[in-house]
């Protein structure tokens, strides 16, 4: 069974991100958590959020059967590029230069296996 959550608008760099989601795809979701738990980057925090998000989502689906962490795999994960936003600084002699503030869309796919697997 395939479980997957998505998170959109988060104001880190796509480009930034992709450096974190390298580190944890096709892992098992406890190795991806503790990769993301000691990982240095500022994309760490939402993209551990992000898999804990579609744990969870994997846990309500499947009722209340025990599912074991080393068991579920990260099937996929990508990042796209979200909107820009456009601001500007002011600059000496009366210019003004742009700020590209940029978003990005984070989408993860588990990989969980069905119940008769797991025993």
């Amino acid at each position: 069974m395939i479980t997957s959550a998505k998170q959109r608008f988060v104001r880190i760099s796509s480009r930034k991100i992709k450096l974190v989601i390298d580190l944890i795809r096709g892992k098992s979701v406890e190795e991806a958590f503790n990769i993301l738990r000691f990982t240095p980057k500022a994309a760490a925090e939402p993209v551990r959020k992000l898999v804990q998000s579609a744990y969870s989502n994997a846990v309500n689906q499947l009722g209340s059967f025990d599912l074991s962490t080393e068991a579920i795999t990260i099937r996929e994960i990508r990042v796209d590029q979200g909107p820009t936003f456009k601001r500007w600084i002011p600059r000496a002699m009366g210019r003004a230069t742009p700020i590209m503030k940029r978003t990005s869309h984070i989408f993860v796919e588990l990989d969980v296996p069905e119940p008769e697997e797991r025993k």
